[in-house]
């Protein structure tokens, strides 16, 4: 369980600190691999872990960007806001729906991207940016798919 949250917490503030540096192009690459990855991770986490821990995680990596770029401030909360909305969705679905690991984490990563694909860059960049939201939902959905695939030997 403590390399799943180092490496959630590593994926998060490389993704803040990126995004932060190049701006808002670089959002489907990230919504690909680290995104994707914080998905697959968050739903073995759910089984280890409880909400407010979750939650906390969540912030703490908003915390981490800000010590490591002071001038990501605004990508690190938008980050932590979007987060913590899409893991309550994402727990709240994956909790609920029924079937393996497998079923329930790609349910729930799908009601998970979508709100963190609405949420994150709009209140990063202030403006409701949908290609940007669909390029980044699309990546999340198919980046989690294969972290899961890849992954589900070790947490289902």
């Amino acid at each position: 369980m403590i390399p799943a949250i180092f490496l959630y917490a590593a994926a998060m503030v490389g993704a803040n600190l990126s995004i932060a540096m190049l701006g808002p192009w670089v959002s489907p690459i990230n919504s690909f691999f680290l995104i994707g990855l914080d998905l697959t991770l968050r739903d073995y986490l759910h089984m280890k872990i409880n909400t407010w821990q979750m939650a906390s995680l969540i912030a703490l990596t908003g915390v981490i960007s800000y010590a490591l770029n002071p001038a990501s401030a605004s990508i690190a909360i938008a980050s932590s806001v979007s987060f913590i909305l899409a893991a309550l969705v994402d727990w709240w679905t994956f909790r609920n729906v029924v079937g393996s690991w497998m079923r329930r984490s790609m349910v729930s990563n799908v009601a998970g991207a979508g709100v963190d694909s609405i949420v994150f860059p709009t209140l990063a960049f202030g403006i409701l940016m949908p290609q940007i939201v669909m390029l980044q939902f699309a990546a999340k959905v198919s980046g989690a798919a294969i972290w899961a695939w890849l992954l589900k030997r070790k947490f289902a």
